[in-house]
């Protein structure tokens, strides 16, 4: 008869403590790597974030009236150049935007025309003072009353089929500091449609609803031989807690009808954001943003930040 062997106590004890101490370590190796994957996933996700914001930002301010940023609370006082100056003092930033869209124009059939020049013929017999319009060469006006139409939701036209027009700003020696460009004051500014409200057929002629800005005190206006057309300001508005708040961004509203951030369309470009800074030295702005996870990926709160220079 065969003698069967079989484990003793002692060895199932020693195996079963060996297959613990196992267990233990490869559940902590597992659960390791599980938070090393949240963080790495969390780090990327906000310097995307962080990046794709600033890129935002930095498109639109790209295309600034550079003498029209300021910095203002929310009673559209002016109030520093670093954003904020306290954790608690958000301040907004605003712009007015040159159309670029619109200057990019469209194909007429054989090239791509420009909307507008950027030039006005001093000489032409349409730049005139007592007809109030300007002569504006290599143009396609309504072109570019269709892109901004179109960029407005039909809001804002030079064709007088909306309640607004959009506005050129003179290059050139202006008096006065980057208020005139707001409200209540908004003297940089004039009001442009295209000559009858006809676009089509008035493709290089603006005519000035409301006149010519005069800041110089004379009764002419001022006039400038090179404009930019713009249709919209834009301004960005901090909205939470000192170390967690939105990012929104306003646009589609007119500083030279009267109107204000407030009457803009909102959409928020970044959640918990914890920092948000911009300087202007010069022509130059740079951008600090930072944004934090808030938790959302366990118990640990990580924060991404980035810097921008626009010139």
């Amino acid at each position: 008869m065969k003698k069967r062997t079989a484990f003793t106590m002692i060895e199932l004890v020693m195996v079963i403590v060996v297959l613990g101490i196992v267990a233990s370590i490869g559940a902590e190796i597992i659960t390791k790597l599980y938070e090393n994957y949240l963080r790495t996933r969390a780090i990327n996700y906000l310097q995307s974030q962080t990046e794709i914001t600033l890129e935002q930002i930095a498109k639109r301010l790209q295309y600034r009236i550079k003498d029209s940023v300021r910095s203002i609370d929310a009673n559209g006082v002016r109030v520093t150049v670093a954003l904020p100056s306290a954790d608690a003092d958000y301040e907004i930033i605003e712009w007015i935007g040159i159309s670029n869209e619109s200057f990019l124009g469209e194909h007429n059939g054989t090239s791509v025309v420009p909307g507008w020049s950027g030039l006005i013929d001093m000489e032409h017999a349409n730049t005139t003072f007592a007809t109030q319009t300007l002569e504006t060469p290599g143009s396609r006006l309504d072109f570019a009353n269709d892109t901004i139409k179109a960029l407005t939701n039909n809001t804002v036209a030079m064709d007088g089929t909306a309640g607004k027009f959009p506005a050129i700003i003179f290059k050139g020696t202006k008096p006065g500091t980057f208020a005139n460009y707001y409200p209540p004051t908004q003297t940089y500014e004039n009001m442009v449609i295209c000559n009858a409200f006809n676009c089509a057929a008035n493709f290089t002629t603006f005519s000035l609803p409301t006149g010519l800005a005069n800041l110089n005190g004379n009764a002419n206006g001022d006039l400038y031989e090179q404009y930019y057309l713009v249709h919209t300001a834009y301004a960005l508005v901090p909205t939470g807690s000192a170390n967690d708040f939105n990012l929104t961004l306003r646009y589609n509203y007119q500083p030279w009808t009267g109107e204000t951030y407030a009457n803009g369309t909102a959409t928020v470009l970044a959640e918990h954001v914890s920092t948000f800074r911009i300087r202007q030295d010069g022509d130059v702005v740079r951008i600090k943003l930072c944004i934090h996870d808030n938790n959302q990926s366990g118990n640990f709160d990580f924060s991404a930040c980035k810097e921008k220079v626009i010139y």
